[in-house]
Formats: C-alpha cells, sequence, structure tokens
C-alpha cells in the first residue's frame, strides 16, 4: 500500500525526509493552497535527494486549491478568544462567504477548530478559539458558492507538473462530474494527461453525487478535514465507511487522509484511538493513508510517520493471517 505525508517546513530537511522514506513512506503530497510548484522546487530538490539516499522512487501529489474558501492573511495571525465578540471585519475572508453571513449563522475556519456565530452584522461570538493563522479554511454550513473548479494558480500549477515530476493531481471540494471533467480536460491541455486523479470527498455535493463520478478519477480521497465541517463529526465515520464500500464495489483505490495522528503535532507518541483509526482505515481496504499537518508543520514529523507505517504493516499482517485468528495465536 502508499503511505503518505505532506510536504512542509517541519520535515524539509533531507535528513528527516530520509528517515521517513526509510520507515515505508512512498511519496508525498504539497498543499498548493499555501504554496506554489515554482516556489517548491528547492523543497522537490531535497526531496528527491532524500529518496534517492534511501533508494525510494517517490510519488509526488499535488493538492489544488479548487473551489475551497481559504482566509486571506491581511492580519493575521489573530488569537480568538472564548466568549469573546470579534469585528468580521479583522477577519480577511473571501467575498462569497461576506455576503453569505447572516445572523445566527455558523462560521468554521481551520478545519473547524475555531467556530463563531454570527450576533450581529460585523460580529460575531467565538464559542470555539484558538489563533486563527493565514490560508486557512473557512466554511459555512450548508454554504456551497458557485466557485469554477480551478483557479489560475491551479492552471499554473499544472503546466509545470510533468517538469517537476509529479505523479498525481488532488482535486479539492469535488461537486459533482462536471468538476473533474474540467480538470481532466485542463490536465490534457497541461500535458498531463497520464498523471493520476486523485478526487478528494470533502462536501455534501461531493458525497451525495458521489454515484455520478465515481469512474472519472483514478483514486477516491475520504478527506476527513472539511467533511467534519460539512456534516456533524459524529457522522464522519459512517460517511467514511460508505465511501470505503461504494469504493470497493466499484474497484476504485481510495486514500484515507486527515487526523489521522494529529496529536503528534506537539506529542511524540499518539493516542491508541489514532493508531486504532489508522488500523481501521487499512481493514476497511485503503489503498493509501496519509499524514498531512503532522509531517508537514508538526514537532515529530519522522516519529509520526514510523508510527504510521508501522501501524499499516501491522494491519495488513493482520489481514493476510486470515482475519487476525492465526496472528493472535502465534503472539
Amino acid at each position: 500500500m502508499e503511505i503518505y505525508g505532506t510536504l512542509g517546513p517541519a520535515c524539509g530537511d533531507i535528513a528527516v525526509l530520509e528517515t521517513m522514506f526509510r520507515a515505508g513512506m512512498t511519496g508525498l503530497r504539497l498543499n498548493l493552497s499555501h504554496v506554489t510548484l515554482e516556489e517548491s522546487r528547492p523543497l522537490l530538490e531535497r526531496m528527491r535527494a532524500a529518496a534517492d539516499a534511501a533508494g525510494i522512487r517517490p510519488d509526488l501529489l499535488i493538492d489544488l486549491q479548487g473551489p475551497e474558501l481559504r482566509v486571506g492573511r491581511e492580519g493575521l495571525p489573530l488569537t480568538l478568544v472564548p466568549g469573546e465578540t470579534v469585528l468580521l471585519s479583522r477577519i480577511p475572508l473571501p467575498q462569497a462567504v461576506r455576503r453569505a453571513l447572516c445572523p445566527a449563522c455558523e462560521l468554521l475556519l481551520d478545519d473547524g477548530k475555531i467556530l463563531l456565530r454570527v450576533c450581529a452584522e460585523d460580529e460575531a461570538l467565538v464559542l470555539r478559539g484558538g489563533t486563527l493563522l493565514p490560508q486557512k479554511s473557512v466554511a459555512i454550513p450548508g454554504f456551497s458558492p458557485e466557485l469554477p473548479a480551478l483557479t489560475e494558480q491551479d492552471h499554473e500549477n499544472l503546466s509545470l507538473a510533468r517538469a517537476c515530476g509529479v505523479t498525481g493531481v488532488m482535486q479539492s471540494f469535488v461537486r459533482g462530474r462536471s468538476d473533474l471533467l474540467e480538470v481532466k480536460n485542463a490536465m490534457e491541455n497541461h500535458g498531463c494527461k497520464d498523471i493520476k486523479l486523485y478526487a478528494k470527498i470533502e462536501s455534501r455535493a461531493g458525497f451525495f453525487s458521489l454515484a455520478d463520478w465515481i469512474d472519472l478519477p483514478d483514486v477516491l480521497v475520504i478527506a476527513r478535514g472539511d467533511l467534519g465541517n460539512a456534516f456533524p463529526l459524529w457522522e464522519v465515520p459512517a460517511i467514511q465507511k460508505s465511501v470505503a464500500a461504494r469504493a470497493k464495489a466499484a474497484g476504485k483505490p481510495f486514500l484515507v487522509v486527515t487526523q489521522m495522528l494529529a496529536s503528534m503535532e506537539n506529542n511524540p507518541v499518539p493516542t491508541r484511538a489514532e493508531v486504532s483509526d489508522v488500523f481501521n482505515a487499512v481493514l476497511d481496504g485503503a489503498s493509501a493513508v496519509m499524514l498531512t499537518g503532522e509531517t508537514a508543520a508538526g514537532r515529530y514529523p519522522a516519529e509520526a510517520m514510523t508510527y504510521l507505517c508501522n501501524t499499516a504493516r501491522q494491519a495488513q499482517a493482520w489481514l493476510q493471517e486470515e482475519g487476525g485468528s492465526e496472528w493472535i495465536t502465534s503472539r
């Protein structure tokens, strides 16, 4: 199976990347909501040097912006304190979001880590606080703006994909068949038709229309971060199980991502629940698992990758022993 990390400052050192490859990592994702491919060339050179040292030919997945809403940069970082009110004008929100705001509506920031409730035209109550950083996600439950499937920057990045050794293109916030047809057409126009297309399921529209477009991408991505903004959190596991079952029925590989070992952004050891989550994703048939913030910005990127690889391998071993019966009796 494929095991991915996410490139970022925390794992940008060649020695750290080599350790991650030697632990079992098979490739890396680059989130192009924060950087361009052109700007990332030095980082990609270090990735390839580390892979060569470890004897690995890695995958490189680029995560396009797509119709994703993110805050800007002006005035950030901004600390938001629970129970206090904040002027919405202090937060660099996209215009599409500003137009949709109304009293009592909720605003989810940074994958829902921060939660605001609008209480006046330019005021919101902080229900769940934290420090808001630039370029973090923003969502209003039930709101889906009319945005093009690809941004101008997405097209620029696609034009460099082949030269930069990209092996997979991840389309964010797939809403339906037309989004993927637009992306496939753009990939062909930019000379990367044969690069794999990964479709991220992270919105209500994308999940409910899955049957209409499941044939188009090479790989499905169960992106639980924004799914947890689009649906109540307690419904996300059922959605993950549903997509996994439908993917297997259609013979379509799928990848599970977001918060798999989230506590390791700050701790050297994951929780037991996180390890069980990774294990069960493999048991459900995932062809790949991925770390995001744990390797891109966490304090223990190599340790997190080691736990991910070891857990995935253990799950595969359990499956190979006829459901684990022989594995259990042999311990």
